[in-house]
């Protein structure tokens, strides 16, 4: 292994600060169109405990899924004492998830604010509590030579960071294109995930738990963008299309499917169907 303290902290220091600022597109574009339509808030969660569970274990379902995610990514850092940057990224990634879902029970859900905030600050220090207690667990085994809670931890978080993405694809599938997600967000989501799998490399011992998670979140966001790539120009064509039919036979189109406009991926933004 090429072991370098300094290569693995600026790496991780890189990942972290993708997975903390990540997430703000998606927060500027869902607050700026009032509407989380073809996201999925399972998602958010399970991003958020992940981060927890690889947080503790280094000191250590979309949106939700993400965000309960980060209570064993966070342990899993915590107790395997990574960088201090890797430690601290489950926790401002996972709060920011946190934020995204509540975003969604505000918007699509019709809940009100006071009821949002007050269930994401319920969860979020519900979590950070969850966190800590589980660290104090696991802690003193580990010292001891018995890791076998302390992989749990790291194997089911790469299991609910990879459950909470299946959702966003089910969103896909039903929408025949990516809509609802910001492109830049999957792309600074997946750089991160880059970053973070290099300062692995840069350690005296090669965290392969670690090293699987930060991969999945590559591969499954590069998924995730790769679809964009190829669906959204297919459905801007066939919206043309249709529109085309509907204007030579004098027949207006009855939804020219107004979500275009609700998501980065589209390949032409200036080209809207009226509805």
């Amino acid at each position: 292994m090429l072991v370098n303290a300094a290569a693995e902290n600026a790496l991780g220091t890189l990942g972290t600060v993708c997975w903390t600022i990540q997430l703000l597109p998606q927060i500027w574009k869902t607050w700026r169109e009032k509407s989380t339509e073809g996201l999925s808030p399972w998602l958010v969660c399970v991003l958020h405990l992940i981060v927890i569970a690889l947080s503790l274990t280094d000191l250590i379902l979309p949106s939700l899924i993400w965000g309960l995610t980060a209570i064993f990514l966070g342990v899993y850092a915590i107790v395997q004492k990574l960088s201090i940057a890797l430690i601290v990224q489950p926790q401002l990634f996972g709060t920011l998830s946190l934020i995204s879902w509540g975003q969604c029970q505000y918007y699509d859900n019709n809940w009100s604010i006071k009821r949002s905030v007050l269930a994401v600050v319920s969860i979020v220090s519900l979590i950070g509590g969850l966190q800590a207690g589980m660290v104090f667990a696991v802690r003193p085994s580990y010292e001891h030579g018995n890791h076998r809670g302390v992989d749990f931890f790291g194997v089911f978080a790469s299991v609910m960071l990879s459950a909470g993405l299946l959702p966003q694809f089910y969103e896909i599938y039903k929408h025949k294109e990516v809509i609802g997600i910001s492109k830049l967000f999957m792309l600074v989501d997946l750089l991160g995930g880059v970053f973070s799998l290099l300062s692995l490399v840069f350690r005296d011992t090669f965290d392969v738990l670690a090293g699987v998670a930060y991969s999945l979140v590559v591969v499954l966001d590069g998924g995730v963008i790769l679809l964009a790539t190829i669906l959204n120009p297919l459905a801007h064509r066939r919206r043309q299309r249709a529109e085309e039919e509907a204007l030579e036979s004098g027949v207006e189109t009855p939804t020219a499917t107004s979500t275009l406009e609700k998501h980065d991926f589209d390949p032409s933004p200036s080209e809207k169907v009226p509805v």
